[in-house]
C-alpha cells in the first residue's frame, strides 16, 4: 500500500513540475520548489509518503496570511494529494490556467493624485441584494474534500462578510443546509442533465431554498483533465475510500437525493441556446449564462433572455484556449452594452486583478481556488481571511486610483 501511494504522489508531483501550473499558481508554487519536493518525496520512506505532504515555514493561523497564496501550501499539506489534484487540475497542459494570470500583466494602471479617498465604499448591489464587496464565492463542487464542514463553513464565512455565495450542483451539502447557514439568498449554479425532469426538480428545489439566481454552466461539452489520471487514485487508499468500484457517484451530492440517475448524463454537450429560454420559462430566479468567452455568445445569451452573463473559462478547467477570462471581458462588456450585469471569474488572486475587471466593466468578480485554499487550510476562518485580504487590497488600489466607489471606476484608470 505504501509503495503504491508514494508512486502515485510522485507521478502527480512530477506532472505538476513539468507543467505551466508552476507559473499559474504564482509565488506559492514555483517550478524549482515543485521539482525539489518531488525529489524529496522520492527519497523518503513509505511511512512518510503514506501521510500528508510535509512543508516548512507555513502560516499557523488564518490571521497570519498576508496574501491569498499564503493559504495554498497549508491547504496542500492538509488535504490528500488526490483532493489537491482535483482542485489544481486544468485542461491539457494548464495553458489556460497560466493565461488567466498572464492576462492581468498586460493591463497597467494609471494612478490619480490629490483625490480625497478618506472614505471608500466597495459595496455592490446585484438583483436587489446588497453585498459588502463585488468579490463573490464561485461554485466549487465537493467541498468535503477540503474541510469536514465544506459548503456550510463557506456559507458561514459568506454570512460573516456579507458576500455572495454561489452553490454548485455537485455540492456535498444540500442547498437547504447551505442556505440556512448563509442566512441570506444564495445563487445556484446549474449543471444541466439530459433529463428535463431531473433538472427541473433541482431548479424548483433551489427556488424553494430561496435562491435568487441560477447560473447555467455552458463551458464543458467535453474536456481533457490529466492530473487525476496522473495521480493514479486507484492505488491510493485515501481515494479509494470514496471511489471504490461500484460506489454510487451521486451518494454525496445531495441535490440528487431520491433522484433516479441511471442513464442520466450531466454537462453541456446536449445544450443549445433554446435551453436558456426554457429555463427562463421554468423559474422565477434570474438566469445567467456561465462560461461565456466571446461577444458573439454574449449577444446570443441576451437574445435568448439571459438576465446576466458570466465570463469564465472554469478557472482553466474547461478548455485549452490559452485565452484568459480577463482577455475576453472587454468584448463581452462591449457586446452587452450595460443591458444586464456582466460578471467574471477565473484567475483572480489580487485586489488589483479585481479592480482591472471592474474598470473593464464587470459588475462583480468571482474567486474559486483562493477561498478553497483558505477552506482547506483553516476552514471558515480561512475563507473569511481570504475575503478580508482581497477586500483590503481592492480598497487600497481604489484609493491609489482616486475612486471612492465602484461607480467611479472606469477604463480611464487603465492603460491597455
Amino acid at each position: 500500500m505504501g509503495t503504491d501511494t508514494s508512486r502515485a504522489r510522485r507521478r502527480f508531483l512530477q506532472f505538476l513540475a513539468e507543467s505551466p501550473l508552476a507559473y499559474a499558481l504564482g509565488a506559492a508554487l514555483p517550478l524549482p520548489e515543485i521539482a525539489a519536493q518531488e525529489r524529496t518525496l522520492a527519497a523518503q520512506d513509505d511511512a512518510v509518503l503514506s501521510g500528508a505532504l510535509k512543508w516548512t515555514d507555513l502560516i499557523k493561523s488564518a490571521d497570519q496570511a498576508l496574501n491569498v497564496w499564503d493559504f495554498e501550501p497549508v491547504m496542500r499539506n492538509a488535504v490528500p494529494a488526490g483532493h489537491y489534484a482535483y482542485m489544481a487540475q486544468g485542461s491539457d497542459d494548464f495553458g489556460t490556467i497560466a493565461a488567466n494570470r498572464r492576462g492581468f500583466d498586460k493591463i497597467r494602471l494609471r494612478p490619480r493624485r490629490l483625490v480625497d479617498t478618506t472614505n471608500v465604499d466597495i459595496g455592490v448591489e446585484l438583483f436587489g441584494e446588497r453585498y459588502a464587496s463585488p468579490i463573490f464565492l464561485c461554485p466549487v463542487g465537493a467541498q468535503l474534500m477540503f474541510n469536514p464542514e465544506g459548503e456550510v463553513a463557506v456559507a458561514r464565512a459568506a454570512k460573516a462578510k456579507n458576500a455572495l455565495q454561489v452553490l454548485s450542483t455537485v455540492a456535498n451539502y444540500s442547498v437547504e443546509d447551505v442556505a440556512a447557514a448563509r442566512g441570506a439568498p444564495l445563487w445556484f449554479q446549474l449543471y444541466a442533465t439530459s433529463s428535463w425532469d431531473v433538472t427541473r426538480g433541482m431548479i424548483k428545489r433551489a427556488e424553494r431554498a430561496g435562491c435568487k439566481a441560477l447560473a447555467l454552466t455552458v463551458d464543458i461539452p467535453a474536456r481533457n483533465l490529466e492530473p487525476s489520471g496522473r495521480f493514479d487514485r486507484e492505488h491510493d487508499p485515501h481515494c479509494m475510500a470514496c471511489h471504490a468500484a461500484g460506489a454510487n457517484p451521486w451518494g454525496l451530492r445531495h441535490m440528487f437525493d431520491g433522484v433516479e440517475m441511471k442513464g442520466v448524463q450531466m454537462g453541456s454537450a446536449f445544450l443549445t441556446w433554446d435551453y436558456v429560454k426554457r429555463l427562463k420559462d421554468s423559474t422565477s430566479m434570474k438566469v445567467l449564462v456561465k462560461g461565456i468567452m466571446t461577444g458573439d455568445d454574449a449577444k446570443l445569451a441576451l437574445e435568448h433572455g439571459a438576465d446576466g452573463v458570466l465570463v469564465s473559462n472554469h478557472g482553466g478547467r474547461s478548455d485549452e484556449s490559452l485565452r484568459g477570462a480577463i482577455d475576453a471581458l472587454p468584448e463581452v462588456v462591449d457586446a452587452v452594452q450595460a443591458r444586464v450585469p456582466v460578471i467574471v471569474d477565473s484567475g483572480f488572486r489580487r485586489g488589483t486583478d479585481v479592480f482591472k475587471a471592474l474598470a473593464l466593466g464587470a459588475t462583480a468578480v468571482g474567486i474559486g481556488r483562493p477561498y478553497i485554499w483558505g477552506l482547506g487550510a483553516f476552514g471558515q476562518a480561512g475563507v473569511e481571511r481570504v475575503l478580508d485580504i482581497l477586500n483590503r487590497e481592492l480598497r487600497i488600489v481604489m484609493m491609489q486610483m482616486g475612486a471612492t466607489s465602484l461607480a467611479k471606476i472606469s477604463r480611464t484608470s487603465l492603460e491597455l
